[in-house]
């Protein structure tokens, strides 16, 4: 197995202490990516390479940046079968789950070719006469870009894509979890034909994992920086970006409401249910963790989604047999199973699932979930889904709303008015009529509000976040001054 190198200034190199660091297969417990491990002295390289880089890139005309960007969508494409392996060895993700990471993320850097020609100003009226007064949009600089290992190909091509069209450089720190994955997609990008020190990639070992961020958000260069992952790290990064005062995009934890109204097509909304909740292994930012369920048709809701739970089988994603894979390691499978277990404790009932061999979890959905139970509460990013009933939609939107986080969000009846309605009480950055929590395109405004971060990604809003807004005049010269 090849040792994965860093990407500084063009060039495939080791870093500074040639020290390296492997990330196991959550399965066999085997070595499935052996990585480069980035030093300080490496971080601060890669961004001076992106400084030295950005005066020529910021300076290309979109017509450039479009074709390399759709360039890079098909090389990417054509990488589809590696991809998935490596998914499969380091996260343990089915080749479903891979398929629909290269096909959005593909998408994505097509959807930021054409939005190079949308970076746009505008003339505003001016009350000194003779002075044309513009507002315009300029890169920004240097992006730092960190993404993580649960849909590692969308998200690490999310973090870069749109940075890159809006003409800036980038520095992305891969993932200590899915560094081999992130490798791919950064070779597909580069191999398009991007200019040296434009893309730069480092790959760190765990415990350095806080110096090298702290590292680069620091470094003088640097203008911008976004983050996907745990709320946990998204405060921190958050503290040292307001700290060296740099705008940061982050996007974080979730712990998505699916609100069934009593008159909700339950068939519907039981398949919704399902994909949403234990697609990935509910190992996605959107999944559907909490499932509020109006008492009218809660019991029919219950029994069919149980049986369609139970018919979620689980297994070693590289044999390509089974609905869902594993879950990324056995600490994550103890913390969801703690969940469960004191759920079950409080009174709840387990309605399918509720095993785990390993890292393989069944597919657990429980009813009669109550804010006592910690399962309520904290997000599980695992295969689970929690059902609280209730009595109104009034208490539906309450139940909904009762969590610190608010990314995504799903309703389902068939009043499409009553429904929205509901949709606009819902705190959440993203809300779905009949449809599920776990849904995204391009070209739509991604992000959430409360402790699920700030900030958009996606479309022509994430041109705001990845350019600086700059007031110029041009004036005829014969100004009457005071003194």
């Amino acid at each position: 197995m090849s040792v994965l190198s860093l990407l500084i200034d063009g060039k495939k190199v080791m870093g500074t202490g040639e020290r390296t660091f492997t990330r196991n297969n959550p399965v066999t417990g085997g070595v499935a990516t052996e990585a480069a491990a980035a030093t300080v002295e490496d971080a601060n390289s890669a961004a001076d390479a992106a400084a030295r880089a950005f005066p020529a890139w910021s300076e290309t005309g979109p017509a450039e940046r479009r074709a390399l960007l759709l360039a890079a969508a098909d090389n990417l494409e054509a990488r589809g079968d590696d991809i998935a392996k490596a998914m499969a060895e380091e996260v343990g993700a089915t080749a479903a789950w891979a398929g629909f990471n290269v096909m959005l993320a593909a998408g994505m850097l097509r959807e930021a070719g054409s939005m190079t020609t949308m970076i746009k100003g505008e003339v505003i009226p001016s009350n000194r006469p003779g002075s044309l007064a513009m507002a315009i949009r300029q890169p920004a600089g240097v992006v730092l870009a960190m993404a993580p290992w649960n849909a590692p190909v969308i998200l690490g091509v999310r973090s870069i894509a749109m940075p890159l069209a809006c003409g800036n450089t980038v520095v992305m720190k891969s993932s200590e979890l899915s560094p081999r994955t992130h490798a791919l997609i950064v070779e597909a990008i580069q191999e398009a034909g991007f200019p040296p020190g434009v893309l730069n990639v480092l790959s760190n070992a765990p415990e350095d994992a806080s110096e090298i961020v702290k590292t680069l958000i620091g470094h003088s260069a640097v203008r911008r920086i976004n983050f996907t992952g745990s709320t946990r790290v998204g405060r921190i990064i958050a503290q040292l970006a307001a700290e060296n005062l740099k705008p940061a995009l982050l996007e974080l934890g979730g712990k998505a409401p699916m609100v069934v109204l009593d008159d909700a097509d339950i068939d519907a909304a039981v398949a919704a249910a399902a994909f949403g909740a234990y697609m990935n292994q509910g190992q996605i930012c959107m999944s559907t963790e909490r499932l509020v369920v109006h008492e009218a048709i809660a019991d029919e809701f219950v029994e069919k989604l149980g049986a369609k739970v139970r018919s979620l089988t689980v297994g070693d994603p590289r044999e390509g047999k089974t609905a869902l894979g594993c879950v990324v390691d056995q600490g994550a499978v103890n913390r969801i199973m703690s969940l469960v277990r004191d759920a079950e404790e409080k009174g709840a009932k387990i309605v399918a699932g509720g095993q785990a061999n390993g890292v393989l979890m069944e597919a657990t959905l429980v009813d009669n979930v109550t804010p006592s139970m910690r399962i309520y509460v904290e997000e599980s990013f695992g295969p689970t889904a929690s059902v609280v009933r209730v009595g109104s939609i009034d208490e539906a939107v309450r139940v909904a709303n009762d969590t610190e986080y608010g990314l995504s969000a799903s309703i389902f009846g068939r009043d499409t008015v009553r429904a929205m309605n509901v949709a606009k009480r819902i705190e959440s950055g993203i809300c779905h009529i009949n449809g599920p929590s776990v849904h995204d395109e391009a070209q739509m405004p991604f992000g959430g509000v409360k402790d699920s971060g700030y900030g958009r990604f996606g479309g022509v809003a994430a041109i705001e976040e990845f350019t600086t807004l700059r007031w110029i005049t041009i004036q005829d010269g014969q100004p009457h001054y005071p003194i």
